[in-house]
């Protein structure tokens, strides 16, 4: 009885904090928004980079295929956001390769299908492991370290503003949204036990944290003009 109590208070907790990842993470999809307001104004991608969002998209598509029950089990909110994720970013790239030079959007193209090839060769791999648990800590491994070079990016950020002691390339919001997904799906994944999902975010977490202590520190000190963020991780 008490063990039943017990497993059911856990799937609720790990519910809770999966549905409010979820929805911490709408706030870093649509982060680029105003850069390609921007772009589509002024029909050029400028000197902004197309990179992230094909790194983005491949963390998503890896995600998504881990949280299926294929991979893993009882992660059904890890695919839901990841798939989100991955429909926000084709929609990027699209809108990138649209209005780039001809030079970028070949070289845009080329990553866009290297990514899918790429995806395609994982599924198709894993599916050829029989053992279920072999098959999970395969994928495990690949969404891991991919999520967690996403989380590592920031810190070319993190770096600059210690240099500069400006916090002008890093926005409060989008730091702050970071902060609380990474928490929420570190939560999630101590509540399913699951080391593929509660390790890598959190290190988001602790990187987050650092972000948002920084920010604090250095917007006392200098506040310059706005900039629009190109992209942000998530988990």
């Amino acid at each position: 009885m008490i063990h039943s109590i017990s497993s059911s208070v856990l799937a609720i907790c790990k519910d809770a904090a999966g549905v409010a990842g979820n929805l911490f993470a709408i706030g870093l999809f649509v982060s680029p928004i105003p850069t390609f307001r921007r772009i589509l104004r002024n029909q050029s991608t400028e000197q902004f980079s197309g990179l992230p969002y094909i790194y983005a998209l491949l963390n998503c598509l890896l995600c998504t295929w881990y949280g299926t029950p294929l991979i893993s089990s009882n992660n059904i909110l890890v695919m839901t956001v990841n798939s989100a994720g991955a429909v926000f970013q084709l929609i990027y790239i699209i809108l990138f390769i649209t209005y780039a030079e001809k030079g970028r959007k070949v070289r845009m193209l080329v990553l866009l299908l290297a990514v899918f090839g790429l995806l395609a060769i994982v599924v198709a791999g894993s599916l050829q492991i029989l053992d279920r648990t072999m098959r999970w800590i395969f994928v495990g491994l690949l969404s891991g370290a991919s999520l967690i070079s996403m989380f590592a990016s920031p810190l070319f950020i993190i770096n600059l503003v210690i240099r500069t002691k400006s916090v002008e390339f890093m926005p409060f919001y989008l730091s702050l949204s970071t902060f609380l997904m990474s928490t929420c799906f570190f939560l999630y994944g101590l509540f399913n036990d699951d080391v593929f999902i509660y390790v890598p975010n959190g290190i988001g977490t602790i990187l987050g944290i650092v972000q948002l202590v920084l920010y604090f520190f250095y917007s006392r000190r200098q506040r310059g003009d706005s900039t629009e963020p190109l992209i942000v991780s998530y988990g």
